[in-house]
């Protein structure tokens, strides 16, 4: 009986200490795969550039600094026939966003969202001042650490056949050499999370938040 006992609880400790490597081996490689995973979007992050077309609208993420500006400069270089600024603060006038000159684009295409409070709202609403109109292409603009998430948001919100193109625009909050400064690391690695968040709701909302085919 007692050799039992010692046999039994061997292979017990045996069994505990197999089932703890592969627990610390599967940690390992999660932490590895998140690691390879964060790095790849940290460099793609940087690697965005501001494709400069003539697009149907430019869309505006307000919120973060230059953002505005940078989506009324576009606009009175008429490279949008629209100009939404989405997510702008309800205290706030569009005289305050945008001043018309002689010359230059009136403000009849300027719109003002201003219910939204982030990034899915955001593209919910902007979808909503977009599907009236005859419009088939847009200009994001977003910060850059902003601009994966939001680009994976609008383009699953959107029509399939509305070509969304990025415009980031660059922050001091956000560094180069993110790994060796420690707001730019946090900030990524938020967006990072966020990013990763939203690919598994797409991933199982089977195009639900897209709009219906002819609605």
């Amino acid at each position: 009986m007692q050799v039992k006992f010692k046999l039994f609880g061997f292979f017990k400790r045996r069994i505990n200490r197999f089932l703890l490597r592969g627990l610390l081996s599967l940690v390992l490689i999660v932490l590895v795969v998140a690691a390879v995973l964060f790095i790849d979007f940290a460099y793609k992050t940087f690697s965005v550039r501001q494709q400069d077309r003539q697009t149907d609208a430019i869309v505006v993420l307000a919120g973060g600094k230059g953002r505005v500006e940078e989506g009324v400069r576009l606009y009175r270089q008429r490279q949008g026939r629209y100009l939404f600024l989405v997510g702008v603060d309800p205290a706030i006038r569009k005289e305050t966003l945008f001043r018309e000159r002689e010359g230059e684009p009136n403000g009849d295409g300027v719109f003002l969202e201003k219910a939204s409070r982030n990034t899915l709202e955001n593209a919910l609403y902007a979808r909503k001042l977009i599907e009236t109109r005859d419009i088939h292409s847009l200009t994001l603009i977003t910060s850059r650490y902003h601009m994966k998430r939001a680009i994976l948001i609008f383009r699953n919100v959107f029509a399939a056949d509305i070509a969304i193109y990025s415009h980031p625009v660059d922050s001091k909050n956000l560094k180069e050499e993110w790994w060796n400064h420690g707001g730019s690391f946090r900030l990524l690695f938020s967006e990072f999370y966020k990013y990763c968040l939203f690919r598994l709701l797409f991933l199982f909302d089977f195009g639900e938040l897209r709009p219906a085919k002819g609605g």
